[in-house]
């Protein structure tokens, strides 16, 4: 009796576990008709999902469902499985915001079928067969790569003085050092992942240009929104703008949000 018993448990045990497996295959099926609520944040190198920090709450206030990527930055492809696989969570469509090296990130795990816009934040943004590094040879060296030391293994890390000077000039001293303290150590290599077909192609964008960037070349940001026929805001911020200018940031995304949900609307 025992054995029966507990064969008949394991049994509504294993259709439970099939009934909870179709509905997630299913969930991958997004229609285009339906709103946005899903805004899925990609931190870029040196750094982490901390560095969405003050968009977070103000996402949720309008009623959006927000989730922030931990990028292992151990390689491209290894930080693109790791998005893709928060964009397959998702109920629903996605809208996909990269940061930095995150903008490399979302230019290629923005082609899942659910996503449905792409939003580039002072990020890379490279083309077919390009990549963060080559995108940006083009511009010359910024201030910010001076500041690079290496560890080990290929590692990469910011100093403090790239920190306060090149990476977030304009936040607090306490905010630098929350910054700094909270770095992802990144695979040099992984800024050299190239791109196999740029999402930004065949996908809306909005692009928010940091005018006084030390990391990645304003000049670079404004080239690849035009190129991108991206709608764009220009903050005068460091490469930063989403933790010195949170709320122009979060309005920018939540009206991309807002802007695709009419339009697929209308096209009803």
């Amino acid at each position: 009796m025992k054995f029966c018993s507990a064969l008949r448990s394991l049994s509504l045990f294993a259709i439970a576990l099939t009934q909870f497996a179709f509905p997630m295959k299913g969930a991958s099926q997004v229609t285009t008709t339906q709103p946005v609520k899903n805004i899925v944040l990609v931190h870029g190198a040196w750094a982490d999902g901390s560095s969405w920090s003050k968009l977070v709450p103000i996402l949720q206030s309008k009623g959006l469902h927000v989730v922030c990527v931990q990028n292992p930055l151990t390689s491209f492809a290894d930080d693109v499985a790791a998005t893709r696989r928060i964009i397959d969570a998702q109920d629903g469509p996605v809208l996909l915001v990269g940061h930095s090296y995150g903008g490399a990130i979302i230019t290629e795990a923005g082609n899942n079928a659910k996503v449905v816009g792409l939003v580039y934040v002072a990020a890379f943004a490279p083309d077919q067969g390009e990549s963060a590094a080559s995108q940006g040879k083009p511009y010359g060296p910024t201030p910010g790569g001076a500041e690079l030391r290496p560890i080990e293994d290929g590692f990469l890390v910011l100093t403090q003085k790239g920190i306060q000077e090149d990476f977030a000039s304009d936040l607090t001293t306490e905010e630098q050092m929350i910054a700094f303290a909270t770095q992802g150590p990144t695979q040099g290599a992984a800024l050299a992942g190239t791109i196999s077909a740029p999402a930004w192609r065949n996908k809306p964008t909005w692009f928010v240009i940091a005018s006084n960037d030390r990391m990645i070349s304003p000049k670079q940001e404004k080239d690849s929104a035009e190129k991108m026929n991206a709608k764009t805001l220009t903050l005068p911020t460091s490469h930063v703008p989403m933790l010195s200018r949170p709320k122009e940031v979060a309005a920018f995304i939540s009206d991309a949000a807002s802007d695709h949900s009419r339009l697929t609307a209308s096209s009803k």
